[in-house]
């Protein structure tokens, strides 16, 4: 039984874990348990109680409640804060019902209302028992005559156990250097990461863990979640300073408003979190269960090994030097020949085109499908870039629609690489796009999309909202999901991947339509190292595309590169014109040995096994489903001589089964492995690729 109730407490059971909540004698639903799975009802610790003490802090003040709104004498951060018609601006939710909603998985609301006011709030709590996963968001239900204004809307708060100094982990960065993983200790006040730039952005990502500082890899409780959400985000981490740490996540609350008319509802995003004994590398694991198997588009879907042209032609893009390209890159087993940027009418460099996506008639007099013809007929399939969220100033659809764009009117409006965003908050914007994409997919032979988002924003301002202009932080991402939606519905065969600039647009939410990120611009192969573990602390190898590009080329060895790239879904995007052709045989090598093991990378389960941010020689393993076969990814960049490798201790194998690994003579127990270690030897930036199989 997923979901249990005793009394006027609710238990959510996962496979490893028990969440659990209720009402106190006061009737507000608090938080009363998260940890390892409950096996009897007797062992729930009681619903919390407090008193306050002395006339500064109230027992509403102390208590962990599951949606806190501000009210009262709380000053610990709320989920909710509002401003009735009649300007009161707090909020009380009073206990109304609970029942189960009919859905695939076990799925739990609870109904709180304010009584003077009408709004009600419905919780919703998902159950992932196979992911160790519980899935919550809120439902914010005008029931009144009048409108309210909602200036606060989070998603959730989550209440790791009372009486620990957590150790809080986060991912940071920038354009072309995401996704560093950084873990401080929490102190007394607000710990904030966010997003103001209209997307998920490169500097922070709505990601986190927590534990009591002594966590590993292998080992320690860790509690962890993320957000599904696409736009701008807020997370809280509060240290309350009375032993209770609380973590709020949810859409930004800067800048944002909400008019609430009688009769809607406003649904917040959908907020993953779970807890692990088991420490940082399972915490990912059950993040990567989650979104194999409940979020991405095609789970079961090998993703093929792709071409990109990008680095070959940039904007000089013609149908002869796609043709060539494509010829060369069938040669070594490509499967998705990808033309980028360039192809569409006025292309010719950044400053001009954005918006007229139709095929550019002096580059393809005869349109896109001469060229996808030829693409096919070498083996591959065809895709495509584009960036429809974008217009430049030279284009004939700003010069139809100048008032399309985000913009105050007061303002000059600011490019950031020669382009203005799209307001995707109207209805007329979304229709057009919708339009024009729906007859460039229908007209063409495409199986892919690269789907580019390359400026942050500026002048946020919508002249002629309907409404407050402000909620067009939020209308803006739902107008990009039902673009999306629509498209996947009309044309369910193509695979969109998600990018921005690299990694500006990785997300839980955007992978509900999306298979695959671009995680970085930044492809140079040690630097890829750092990039890709960040990115798996939440993502699975699946969806994160990786090319083997022309850095580092002639400095660092192509067997070395492909290796970094494999360890995710395999690209390729140098010029291969200039590609000698041993090169070009030896990455048809990596290509078919990729194809083999791509099964184990892509639906595996994935082992960091040594940092390369805490060390030079790093390490990554993956194992299949059935764990009957492995990849051990082995790198070593620079490290002075004279220098001993540490031995590479193996995860997740059977300790009674044998396993052979490839270069070793003699098969060993899994507990061999996991616990005495594998030897290599590897001089500077050498890496190795090997084969683990358990044998009968």
């Amino acid at each position: 039984m997923s979901i249990q109730q005793i009394g006027s407490s609710w238990l959510l059971h996962t496979q490893n874990t028990t969440y659990a909540f209720g009402l106190n004698s006061l009737g507000l639903l608090v938080h009363q348990y998260w940890g390892p799975r409950i096996a009897s009802p007797s062992a729930l610790p009681p619903a919390p109680e407090s008193e306050g003490w002395a006339s500064f802090n109230h027992p509403e003040h102390l208590l962990p409640e599951e949606y806190p709104a501000w009210a009262g004498m709380k000053f610990v951060e709320p989920c909710l804060k509002v401003t009735a018609h009649d300007q009161v601006r707090d909020t009380v939710l009073v206990f109304q019902d609970s029942q189960a909603e009919v859905d695939d998985l076990p799925h739990l609301v609870i109904t709180l209302q304010d009584p003077v006011y009408a709004l009600r709030v419905r919780l919703h709590y998902r159950v992932h028992a196979e992911s160790d996963i519980i899935e919550r968001w809120a439902e914010l239900v005008n029931d009144s005559a009048a409108p309210i204004r909602l200036e606060r809307a989070f998603s959730v708060q989550w209440h790791p156990p009372a009486g620990t100094a957590y150790r809080f982990s986060h991912l940071y960065g920038r354009w072309n250097d995401e996704f560093h993983l950084v873990r401080e200790t929490l102190t007394p006040g607000v710990k904030v990461i966010e997003s103001r730039r209209l997307t998920t952005s490169h500097h922070h990502n709505p990601w986190f863990a927590l534990d009591g500082g002594d966590a590993s890899e292998t080992q320690g409780e860790v509690w962890f979640g993320a957000l599904g959400w696409s736009g701008n985000w807020k997370l809280c981490a509060e240290d309350t300073g009375f032993a209770s740490t609380r973590l709020s996540l949810g859409v930004n609350d800067f800048d944002f408003a909400w008019d609430l008319q009688p009769g809607e509802t406003f649904t917040t995003p959908s907020a993953y979190a779970g807890y692990t004994q088991e420490g940082f590398g399972a915490a990912s694991r059950c993040l990567h269960q989650l979104i194999r198997s409940r979020l991405i588009p095609h789970p079961r879907a090998l993703h093929p090994v792709l071409y990109n042209s990008w680095e070959a032609t940039l904007f000089d893009v013609d149908a002869p030097s796609q043709i060539r390209l494509a010829q060369l890159a069938a040669q070594m087993g490509v499967e998705l020949f990808v033309m980028d940027d360039g192809w569409f009418k006025g292309r010719r460099d950044d400053r001009a085109g954005l918006g007229d996506w139709s095929p550019d008639p002096l580059k393809f007099p005869h349109g896109l499908n001469p060229l996808i013809q030829q693409v096919t007929a070498l083996g591959m399939r065809f895709g495509l870039w584009v960036e429809p969220e974008m217009v430049n100033p030279d284009s004939d659809l700003y010069r139809a629609h100048p008032d399309w764009v985000l913009h105050f009117p007061t303002r000059q409006r600011r490019t950031g690489r020669n382009q203005l965003i799209l307001n995707l908050a109207r209805p007329d914007v979304q229709a057009h796009l919708n339009q024009m994409l729906d007859e460039l997919l229908s007209q063409h032979d495409i199986s892919f999309i690269k789907w580019d988002m390359n400026r942050a924003v500026s002048e946020p301002g919508w002249p002629d909202a309907p409404r407050d202009p402000r909620e067009m932080w939020v209308r803006y991402t739902h107008g990009l999901y039902h673009i999306l939606e629509t498209l996947r519905s009309r044309h369910p065969q193509v695979t969109f991947q998600s990018c921005s600039g690299g990694g500006g647009r990785a997300d839980l939410g955007v992978l509900r339509y999306a298979d695959q990120i671009w995680v970085s611009d930044n492809t140079e192969a040690a630097a890829r190292l750092r990039i890709q573990e960040g990115f798996s602390q939440l993502f699975p190898a699946q969806v994160m595309e990786a090319w083997v590009t022309d850095a580092n080329r002639g400095q660092i060895p192509l067997s070395f590169r492909f290796h970094v790239s494999m360890c995710g879904s395999l690209g390729i995007g140098g010029n291969l014109t200039q590609w000698s052709p041993q090169e070009r045989a030896e990455a048809a090598h990596w290509i078919a040995v990729y194809k083999d093991i791509r099964p184990i990378i892509q639906f595996g389960s994935q082992f960091r096994l040594r940092s390369p941010s805490q060390s030079p020689f790093s390490a990554v393993q993956y194992l299949s489903e059935d764990g009957a076969a492995g990849v051990l990814f082995a790198f070593r960049t620079h490290l002075p001589d004279p220098a001993a490798l540490p031995p590479l201790r193996l995860q997740g194998l059977d300790p009674q089964a044998l396993y052979a690994v490839e270069g070793v003579p003699e098969p060993h127990s899994g507990a061999y492995w996991m616990h005495t270690g594998l030897p290599l030897v590897l001089g500077n930036f050498e890496s190795a690729l090997l084969r683990i199989t358990r044998l009968p």
